[in-house]
């Protein structure tokens, strides 16, 4: 029987082991394990834990499914608010979302919400229990652009409901960032993104790849000339952001973008591919979110001594607790309130080091956070072969560019309404990075609803 007080352990890989292979880090639960913290939930009546999820998964519900053995009835209860439960179960940040909210949590640990759903998704997976789809087509054809996060939330939603969905992904792989910019240790691409993608496909939905809108096609003519009668923009943020400081253009200095997508979509970790990535044997990353420590973690498996450099302290890092501590437990050396001044160079343009100067907090910005200050006369360099800046992404302009009134704002992102994701063009709704820039996948997955629910409202009122 469980501590009520305090959650049931998970199993995960040795650090020293985990830092040499791509294989995943945390090993979840068994069932006895999922059933025994299923124990721990209150079955709140009011339950807050919904409210802090962006998707509003009936959390009690499928947790007292779980507890009481019915496996299938707990991933059917998911299935209602969530198209990809073994995605959230791993990648979401639970612990400043749902269980931040738990009533258990205020005398002692949360329930492991998080945990229970990777449990109860990977069951099944492993076990092939379909997803539960529309009796019948409804007449109404919709057009997805992405197959992020937010895209397949959205035609999930949508094919749920009887719409004919169609889905067109730039790349040649689907799953968007969930393939390209999530490392296999977090979330194993053929045991759970290809799956998951399968269960989307099991609800009716098509896919085409190698479409890039804005070239390929574009949103008019998917409107005007191939019978879709409304849109849903899903396609992220990849473009990456630099510093603009002296040096990035130097031989070695890599987006984590780049760097993320060679490793995990091209598959340069393997020995098998013959994916060029940096053979490198210092690394600096720069930034302190999840896609730093992502692109830190990946090129500390690929045999660098790495260092992340982030200009504020531990308390204002963005990525999730677990992934900070994750990176601090396989060695990866934190130097905070640092900030970079340069990039040096040799005589042949390889990177060779970066100037840094040291940084104190002072004020409040708008962000909330304390503005970090340059101390005068506190500069150093830290030795390196490799550089890669994790700054942010923003949307890829193509899209807006080539769709007719379409608005975007001064950040190149898509301006959509956040209850229903409506645009400034009839009939076209957008969620996720491509709206808001870079954010949590789980995020993306809420907008992808919303859009799916504005397209439903909108055309179903056709047939009254």
């Amino acid at each position: 029987m469980a501590d009520v007080l305090k959650k049931t352990p998970v199993r995960e890989q040795e650090p020293k082991v985990r830092a040499t292979n791509f294989e995943e880090v945390c090993y979840g639960y068994d069932k006895d394990e999922a059933m025994d913290e299923a124990t721990r939930c209150l079955n709140c009546k009011n339950a807050k834990c919904i409210k802090g999820c962006p998707v509003s998964i009936n959390i009690p519900g499928f947790i007292m499914k779980l507890r009481d053995g019915d496996v299938e009835g707990a991933y059917e209860e998911i299935g209602k608010s969530s198209a990809l439960p073994a995605v959230c179960g791993r990648v979401c940040p639970q612990e400043s979302q749902c269980e931040a909210k738990c009533i258990r949590g205020i005398k002692g640990e949360p329930v492991s919400i998080g945990k229970l759903e990777r449990f109860v998704a990977d069951y099944a997976l492993e076990n092939n229990v379909k997803p539960k789809g529309a009796d019948k087509k409804n007449g109404h054809k919709v057009a997805v652009i992405g197959s992020g996060p937010a895209g397949l939330t959205a035609a999930g939603d949508l094919a749920k409901w009887g719409y004919d969905v169609t889905v067109f992904e730039a790349l040649h792989e689907l799953g968007g960032v969930l393939v390209y910019g999530i490392p296999e240790f977090r979330l194993p691409k053929e045991k759970v993104v290809k799956k998951e993608i399968e269960k989307v496909k099991e609800l009716g939905v098509k896919f085409e790849t190698n479409v890039v809108i804005g070239k390929s096609t574009t949103i008019d003519q998917l409107m005007e000339e191939e019978g879709f009668e409304a849109v849903f923009i899903g396609s992220g943020a990849g473009l990456p952001m630099f510093m603009g400081i002296p040096g990035e253009t130097a031989n070695g200095v890599f987006s984590a973008n780049e760097y993320l997508t060679r490793s995990n979509l091209m598959k340069a970790f393997n020995k098998d591919y013959d994916t060029p990535i940096a053979k490198s044997e210092k690394v600096v990353v720069v930034g302190g979110g999840n896609v730093a420590m992502d692109a830190a973690r990946t090129a500390l498996r690929l045999g660098a001594e790495v260092h992340v450099v982030y200009r504020r302290s531990e308390e204002e890092l963005p990525a999730r607790v677990e992934e900070v501590h994750h990176a601090k437990e396989e060695g990866i050396i934190f130097d905070l309130l640092t900030n970079p001044v340069r990039i040096i160079e040799d005589e042949k343009g390889w990177v060779t080091g970066m100037e840094c100067v040291r940084m104190e907090l002072g004020e409040p910005d708008a962000s909330g956070r304390r503005r970090p200050i340059a101390i005068p006369g506190s500069e150093f360099t830290i030795d390196c072969d490799t550089v890669i800046m994790s700054l942010g992404t923003s949307p890829n302009p193509l899209i807006a560019s080539t769709t007719k009134g379409l608005e975007t704002n001064k950040w190149k992102c898509i301006v959509a309404e956040e209850e229903d994701g409506k645009t400034s063009k009839a009939n076209v709704y957008a969620g996720g990075d491509a709206v808001t820039g870079a954010a949590t996948v789980i995020l993306a997955m809420g907008a992808g609803k919303a859009g799916a629910k504005g397209i439903h409202e909108l055309l179903s009122k056709d047939e009254n």
